[in-house]
């Protein structure tokens, strides 16, 4: 089942998913996973604003992506960073797939028009899975971050989520919940 994620019924299980990406690898620039307490308040955070989706295999969190704010000055506000962690046991079962088309459907009804994704390098599958659902690469940051004794690129890909035209668009929307007939 696909569903917005619930901070407080959640934050365990993408903690859980998270931190092996955090500890042992590059995948994630961060040095230290957080905890469920600290997963919680991100959850709580970004859901103010964006999407955070959870997909769940026999009431088990087995995966989430999630879209956050792309940079903070007002310009910018139709576009958004994307982020997919999947259980590693999990990988190259659609369930990345399946959470990134749900993630930009949802932006899409927010009124979104870039969706835009930081992928430490190398990373094949990370890039694979972003060049299938449409996203281009745009460049790359090199030796931008310290991990695992070495510094490492970042490439960033991007999605454009459909909406031509040189008209001054709407203001995004409130993130809108999935409801059962979506999950």
């Amino acid at each position: 089942m696909l569903r917005h994620a619930d901070a407080s019924r959640d934050a365990a299980a993408c903690a859980a998913i998270y931190a092996p990406f955090v500890r042992d690898t590059a995948v994630s620039l961060e040095e230290v996973p957080p905890d469920a307490a600290e997963m919680a308040a991100r959850i709580a955070q970004i859901e103010a604003a964006h999407p955070w989706l959870v997909l769940e295999d026999e009431g088990q969190v087995v995966g989430f992506a999630y879209a956050s704010q792309h940079r903070v000055r007002a310009a910018y506000r139709w576009a958004a960073d994307v982020t997919v962690y999947i259980e590693p046991s999990r990988h190259r079962r659609g369930a990345g797939r399946r959470l990134y088309g749900a993630l930009m459907d949802a932006l899409r009804a927010q009124g979104l028009r870039m969706a835009c994704a930081g992928i430490t390098l190398p990373n094949g599958a990370s890039v694979g899975l972003h060049e299938s659902m449409g996203f281009v690469p745009v460049g790359v940051y090199r030796h931008i971050g310290w991990k695992l004794g070495e510094w490492r690129d970042v490439g960033w890909w991007q999605l454009d989520l459909g909406h031509p035209g040189d008209v001054a668009p709407d203001p995004p929307r409130a993130p809108q919940r999935l409801d059962s007939a979506q999950a």
